[in-house]
């Protein structure tokens, strides 16, 4: 636990070493394609993807405003629209991002296939794109993210590590995330490296966009298919989705089995400390937007990501581009302490509100 939590510091500290190595060592001079260098009144184009998951709205875009105000001495501007799991909505935000001249673009992508040739009109335009939580494809200058696959095997480590002796016996239900999501895949893919071989997967599904609602329709349908005492543990790809199959689970009268999850949505949070839900994984959203408004602002300065970018990913379409992946924790309700409050996501107060008092009393979170 302990040992997790030095880990965020630990990287988190990195990030900021890097960012100041930026700032310092880049300084005035033209990057290799010669562009030319722009000052602290630049316009960043900020797209998202969906407002129904938590994250985006309470953390990403005003984490992403708050650093983008930092670096340029409060001169720069954020132009921020959300595609609402729209596809083709994100394709004319961008559009329109490109016709309003932004000077770089952060796209956290519905669909990382679909956005690939709103990413070449923009490069056209001689405006840079940073990929943001998932990796879209087209033209890519930069990319930031969580180890994705990590965070998959994660997610199985915990659901293995909860279901002990009935691993051998029963079956689970993998509810992964939407198909049109790259995340999804390498999630599925993690998952699948560590729970193959080790326990029957009864029900596996793609969850289209990624919705509660849908997780909800084919739980039950897993219930109906494997019987309800049949079911030893779910494999959710996130909490929201761990919401609804929650529910569902509830209805059929099944308790007490474990529900994996992700993004450690303060709901989830909730259900961890009552145990309707085993765990979440914790992506420290605070260094993945920094990390994103440093390379944002660098590009729209025409400086080098040298010194913010250590590694490379290839996407389909694009190799060798400049990334920083964040790493994440396991969340259980043996670490809420060490993890979200710890790091200002949430206070004790906003978790254990009205009927959650008594189970955050009885794991001892005051």
């Amino acid at each position: 636990m302990r040992r997790a939590a030095v880990a965020i510091a630990a990287g988190a500290m990195a990030v900021s070493l890097a960012a100041c190595g930026s700032a310092k060592e880049s300084g005035d001079s033209a990057d290799s394609t010669g562009s030319a260098k722009k000052g602290d009144d630049i316009k960043v184009g900020l797209l998202l993807p969906e407002n129904a998951t938590a994250r985006y709205e309470k953390f990403d875009r005003p984490l992403i405003e708050k650093k983008v105000k930092e670096l340029t001495n409060d001169k720069g501007e954020v132009v921020y629209a959300n595609a609402k799991q729209d596809a083709s909505t994100q394709n004319q935000q961008v559009d329109t991002m490109v016709t309003n001249k932004v000077d770089v673009l952060i796209v956290d992508a519905v669909d990382s296939k679909a956005i690939a040739g709103s990413v070449k009109k923009a490069k056209d335009a001689g405006i840079p794109v940073v990929a943001y939580d998932r990796l879209a494809e087209g033209p890519i200058d930069a990319y930031t993210s969580f180890d994705n696959e990590t965070v998959g095997k994660t997610q199985g480590e915990a659901l293995l590590k909860a279901l002990g002796d009935k691993a051998k016996d029963g079956q689970i239900v993998m509810m992964n995330g939407s198909s049109t999501d790259p995340n999804a895949a390498q999630f599925k893919k993690g998952a699948h490296s560590v729970l193959d071989g080790k326990v029957k997967v009864g029900r596996e599904y793609d969850t289209k966009e990624w919705k509660p609602e849908n997780a909800n329709s084919n739980m039950e349908g897993a219930i109906s298919a494997l019987g309800k005492d049949k079911i030893v543990g779910v494999y959710s790809a996130n909490d929201g989705m761990a919401g609804g199959i929650i529910t569902a689970l509830k209805a059929a009268g099944i308790a007490d089995i474990p529900v994996t999850g992700q993004d450690a949505e303060l709901a989830g949070v909730q259900r961890i400390v009552t145990g309707e839900q085993y765990m979440s994984v914790y992506k420290p959203y605070p260094q993945e937007a920094d990390v994103a408004a440093e390379m944002a602002v660098a590009l729209a300065q025409g400086k080098s990501l040298d010194s913010i970018a250590k590694d490379k990913v290839d996407s389909p379409t694009t190799k060798a581009i400049p990334s920083v992946l964040v790493p994440v924790v396991s969340l259980t309700k043996d670490n809420i302490n060490d993890t979200v409050i710890k790091d200002g996501i949430y206070t004790v107060s906003e978790i254990c509100s009205g009927k959650y008092k008594a189970a955050c009393d009885k794991i001892g979170l005051q």
